[in-house]
């Protein structure tokens, strides 16, 4: 299914009509507020994930290692299905049941809530690059990877977030709930289910339990981060040279599918955010397509093979072509 223009194009009020319009790349000289509090947290975070790993490795049971695993693909799975493709792009439905298992799964994530989450993906699509962009790669690798987060959002970041649409998100009870309750809520989920589950079932200890699902959280971010900046400056770009998001194999594997992000920024309303999916592993397209079969995600929206392939020989760098010709021989 092909949305419509009024799907495709981004709808600006006229009060975003009358600012400057930002045209990447574009970082202005700034004054960081740094925040430090993060930083002491990120920090924590980090030492704690490599002790997790460490004990992993060593003195963990496998049932742990095994929970973590799964785990991380659960909180991947809330991110990439549930806050990015459904609910910041909207590029399918889901039935209020894969709704609230969304919803959780992302809390597993911590990664803020979906509210906050997809208000600041919306304005990295609609700014892309510039000092509009929350997490702006122009800015280079470790600002667009976590120093972002350490520091207090750029003015414009601010300003022109007040004016996005974000009815659909607060009207939706589930994201309403988890936003409200986000200080209690995603810390449970995240946190203590997944250290309290190894010590009441297989009789892991504390240390074990926290500091493993510690690495697993680790891992979780720095997966999504790695999306915000990696995938903005290395890698191939099939579909519009002229940006900066490009294609990382290799990122896709670790994202469950999020590395193709050329082709997402091109047609950020399809939910298999790579028009190949079906021909290599996409475990976020595989899952929605799962719950289609299941009656319980529909109106799935993709791009026409004539758009994308019209789009590529337009604007692409021509690996489009080269990688249509590998795939027909093996075929």
């Amino acid at each position: 299914m092909v949305p419509s223009n009024q799907d495709c194009d981004e709808v600006f009020s006229e009060e975003e009509t009358r600012l400057e319009k930002l045209v990447a790349p574009q970082a202005e000289p700034r004054e960081y507020k740094v925040v430090y509090r993060n930083i002491i947290v990120f920090i924590y975070y980090h030492i704690a994930g490599i002790y997790g790993l460490y004990l992993g490795l060593t003195a963990a049971k496998w049932a742990t290692v095994i929970s973590a695993l799964i785990t991380y693909c659960v909180g991947a799975i809330g991110v990439t299905a549930g806050s990015h493709r459904l609910w910041s792009h909207k590029s399918y439905k889901a039935t209020k049941p894969l709704q609230l298992f969304l919803m959780l799964c992302q809390s597993v994530s911590n990664q803020n809530s979906v509210a906050h989450w997809a208000r600041d993906h919306r304005l990295h699509h609609k700014y892309s690059d510039t000092d509009a962009d929350p997490h702006n790669a122009t800015r280079g690798f470790f600002y667009s990877h976590v120093g972002w987060l350490m520091v207090r959002k750029h003015p414009e970041v601010v300003k022109r977030g007040k004016l996005l649409d974000l009815s659909d998100i607060y009207g939706n009870p589930y994201l309403k709930f988890q936003d409200t309750h986000s200080y209690w809520f995603i810390p449970v989920m995240s946190f203590l289910l997944p250290t309290i589950i190894p010590i009441y079932f297989w009789g892991e200890t504390f240390s074990v339990a926290w500091n493993v699902n510690m690495c697993r959280y680790v891992m979780n971010l720095n997966a999504a981060f790695l999306v915000n900046s990696v995938a903005h400056m290395w890698g191939y770009k099939p579909y519009d040279k002229n940006i900066a998001p490009s294609q990382s194999r290799t990122l896709s594997v670790l994202t469950l599918g999020e590395g193709f992000h050329n082709y997402h920024h091109v047609f950020p309303w399809d939910y298999r955010s790579d028009e190949l999916s079906s021909l290599r592993v996409n475990p976020t397209s595989m899952f929605i397509e799962l719950c289609a079969k299941l009656g319980l995600a529909y109106d799935l929206k993709t791009a026409s093979d004539e758009l994308i392939e019209g789009r590529a020989k337009r604007t692409g760098d021509g690996s489009y072509l080269i990688q249509k010709e590998q795939i027909s021989k093996r075929f």
